[in-house]
C-alpha cells in the first residue's frame, strides 16, 4: 500500500509501543522508512519490541525509553533524550492507555484516577512537551491520538474512566488542531473498534461468550487485524494526509452503526427469514 520511503526522514515516538497496537504501528512506521522511538514502563518488553521493529527494514533505527507518561518531568526528560539521540523528532503517537470493566457505582476514586492519569494526563503531557519543542524550533510536526468509538456522542457503560479520558483526548485533538495549525502542527485521532490484543482483551473480553457477542454485533462479522489499523496510522502520519487535521477516523468494521434504531432486527433471525417477514408485512 505504501512505498518504503513514505515516512523517510521522520522520527516518530509511540507511547505504549512495546506491545499490541502500539508495536504494530511502530513496525509499520519502520517498514515505511521512519526511525522509531518507543516508550513504556517494562524494560524487558521494550527490549524485545525494539528487536522486532529493527527487522522490518534494513537499516531501521529503533530505541526504547522507560517512562511513565503520567510524570510530566519524566516525559520532558525523555523527549530531551530522544531528540539528543536522533537529532530531531517529527511525530508522536499517544497510544499508552489503560482500561478495565467495572460497574460505575463500584469504582473507587483511585481506580478512576489511574485511568484518567494515563489516558488524558499522559496524552496531554506528551503532546504539550512535543508541541513546545516544535514551536520553539519552528518545526512542523504530526500528532496522532488513539481514542475509542465511544469517545464521541455515546459514552460507554462499564468503562466510565476510559470513556471520560478518551473523550478528553478527542477534545484536545480538535482544540489543538485549530490552535496549532498556524505552527504547521497537525493533530488527528483514530477510533478503533475491537482489535484483540493480549493485554486489553484479557481485561475487557475475558470470556469466550463475550467475544462471541462482540463479533455478532459487528456488521463485518469479525474483529480487526493490527495491520489494518497500522496502515491507517501510516497514512495519517505521512505527507499523504497533509491537508487533514482535527479528524477522528473510525476503524471498527461498522460496529458503531449499531446505534441505528432498527439495527437490532438483524440479530433476531436469519436474513432470509427477515426478507420473508418483510414481504409478508408489505402484503398486508
Amino acid at each position: 500500500m505504501f512505498k518504503e520511503d513514505t515516512l523517510s526522514g521522520k522520527t516518530i515516538l509511540i507511547t505504549g509501543g512495546g506491545s499490541g497496537l502500539g508495536l504494530a504501528m511502530a513496525k509499520a512506521f519502520a517498514h515505511t522508512g521512519a526511525d522509531i522511538a518507543i516508550c513504556g514502563r517494562t524494560e524487558e518488553k521494550l527490549e524485545k519490541a525494539v528487536k522486532e521493529i529493527e527487522k522490518e527494514r534494513d537499516g531501521a533505527v529503533a530505541r526504547y525509553y522507560q517512562c511513565d507518561v503520567r510524570d510530566y518531568d519524566g516525559v520532558t526528560s525523555m523527549f530531551e533524550q530522544i531528540i539528543d539521540d536522533f537529532g530531531s523528532l517529527e511525530g508522536l503517537v499517544n497510544n499508552a492507555a489503560g482500561n478495565f470493566l467495572s460497574a460505575s457505582e463500584d469504582l473507587s476514586p483511585g481506580g478512576f484516577k489511574a485511568i484518567i492519569d494515563i489516558v488524558l494526563h499522559g496524552s496531554f503531557n506528551c503532546t504539550h512537551v512535543f508541541g513546545n519543542y516544535l514551536i520553539d524550533n519552528k518545526k512542523e510536526g504530526n500528532i496522532l491520538n488513539m481514542v475509542t468509538t465511544y469517545a464521541e456522542g455515546t459514552g460507554c457503560a462499564f468503562v466510565l474512566p476510559s470513556a471520560c479520558g478518551k473523550a478528553g483526548v478527542l477534545a484536545m485533538t480538535r482544540s489543538l488542531a485549530f490552535e496549532w495549525a498556524e505552527y504547521g502542527i497537525r493533530l488527528n485521532a483514530i477510533a478503533p473498534g475491537p482489535f484483540p490484543t493480549e493485554g486489553a482483551w484479557s481485561r475487557l473480553v475475558p470470556k469466550k461468550v463475550m467475544e462471541k457477542k462482540f463479533i455478532e454485533k459487528i456488521p463485518l462479522k469479525r474483529v480487526g487485524e493490527p495491520e489494518e489499523l497500522a496502515n491507517l496510522a501510516v497514512f495519517l502520519m505521512s505527507d499523504l494526509s497533509s491537508y487533514m487535521t482535527g479528524e477522528c477516523v473510525v476503524i471498527d468494521g461498522g460496529e458503531r452503526l449499531q446505534a441505528g434504531q432498527f439495527n437490532f432486527i438483524d440479530g433476531l433471525m436469519s436474513r432470509s427469514k427477515l426478507k420473508k417477514l418483510f414481504k409478508a408485512m408489505k402484503a398486508k
